[in-house]
């Protein structure tokens, strides 16, 4: 391998030694004026994909095969005044089918955890106790950057996504990254259905360069390449983002639409919220990240 991590940046201790927001501390209160300042219109894009839930059920009416799926529900009808339709839902976090906040916990270096805590510490078997995805429930308010990789169609299979090829996408934008902004980062796939295929990802470079300009959350429609990128970290983006800088990604984020409004709207900006649903000690919860102009 031509790289070495101990030549890698990393956050632990930089905003203390039971940190638990990682790379959202970088949002200030200039950032989310800066991010409250690009709604103008009141328009709204979601950034989450759309999932699909199959019956989680058994039995002669059941189907004979079926692909995996990110949420399986059971329907039940009450049958009590008043009237009503109730349902039990299994979802599966990290699933490629569900947009989902990855928790500070989800990533293990060396056995511990984001920002440094020993891993047997932060989770057992009633769930994490330190740098859960709750802890984002607040919401997270900031200004939004698109950085279409692909604006012509889609990256090539197994493309190593490089600093460079971030800061081609930022001048084509007409946009100067700042410290604090959520990326959201276009690439043209959808794992689901390009499954099989050599999934494109970031390199460590990318990873560095979202460190040196301040990117507070990630957010994109690629995270790590698989197979892995060859001469570089394995798992770049969540081994050495997540888990040495504490940047928040957002995974399986969608940005078809996305593209199409900053298109219209002349801008490759605006303001980015997302919060998840307060359900404690996860390494990672379903989110509606959105973009608003």
């Amino acid at each position: 391998m031509d790289f070495d991590p101990a030549d890698f940046p990393s956050n632990w201790g930089r905003w203390g030694d039971t940190d638990q927001l990682g790379t959202v501390n970088l949002i200030t209160a200039e950032a989310r004026a800066r991010g409250v300042a690009q709604a103008r219109t009141g328009s709204a894009v979601s950034l989450a994909r759309k999932t699909p839930a199959a019956p989680l059920m058994g039995g002669p009416m059941a189907a004979l095969r079926a692909d995996t799926t990110g949420v399986q529900t059971i329907m039940s009808f009450t049958g009590s005044p008043p009237l009503a339709m109730a349902e039990l839902m299994l979802v599966t976090t990290h699933h490629p089918e569900v947009t989902h906040l990855d928790a500070l916990s989800h990533m293990v270096v060396d056995g511990q955890v984001y920002p440094g805590i020993a891993q047997a510490e932060s989770s057992g078997p009633a769930g994490v106790t330190h740098g859960a995805a709750d802890v984002f429930a607040g919401g997270i308010v900031t200004r939004g950057v698109l950085l279409d990789l692909a604006p012509d169609g889609k990256l090539p299979d197994g493309h190593a996504v490089t600093a460079d090829d971030l800061e081609a996408a930022a001048t084509r934008a007409d946009v100067v990254v700042q410290p604090g902004d959520a990326l959201v980062v276009r690439a043209g796939w959808d794992r689901v259905p390009d499954h099989g295929r050599a999934l494109p990802g970031m390199t460590s470079g990318a990873v560095r360069w979202m460190h040196d300009r301040g990117i507070a959350i990630y957010a994109g429609d690629i995270g790590d390449a698989s197979p892995p990128l060859k001469g570089d970290f394995p798992g770049a983006l969540h081994r050495l983002g997540l888990g040495r800088l504490g940047l928040v990604l957002i995974d399986g984020a969608r940005g078809e639409e996305l593209v199409a409004v900053c298109r219209e709207q002349g801008r490759h900006t605006f303001l980015f919220v997302a919060a998840v649903p307060r359900i404690l000690g996860t390494t990672g919860l379903p989110v509606n990240p959105l973009a608003i102009f």
